[in-house]
């Protein structure tokens, strides 16, 4: 992981595609939403709200993807500067909460 952490292309690879599948999971979360007599989420993060509310998803699933919507708005409005250890952290717990929110 040092490597990655060394090389600025690599860095926003892995920014870039956290956005993404930040973006798909709001996207999917605010469809299957959508299908219910809930009002729309106002924000990203509370779509994940929403969806714990309803029993979409479960609290195990909710908490990395809220941080994970909340580690987007910081990558895409580089709100503050970015630290590699944090978006390597992101990494490893985003991996796992993708694959459980995909299922």
């Amino acid at each position: 992981m040092f490597r990655i952490l060394c090389q600025p292309a690599l860095q926003d690879i892995l920014v870039l595609n956290i956005t993404r599948a930040v973006q798909l999971s709001v996207d999917i979360g605010s469809h299957v939403i959508s299908d219910t007599e809930q009002s729309a989420p106002q924000t990203m993060s509370n779509v994940f709200v929403v969806l714990e509310e309803i029993g979409a998803i479960s609290s195990q699933i909710y908490d990395p993807m809220k941080k994970a919507a909340g580690f987007r708005n910081i990558a895409v409005h580089q709100y503050e500067a970015n630290d590699w250890n944090i978006i390597y952290a992101v990494c490893e717990q985003s991996v796992t909460g993708f694959g459980h929110f995909a299922r």
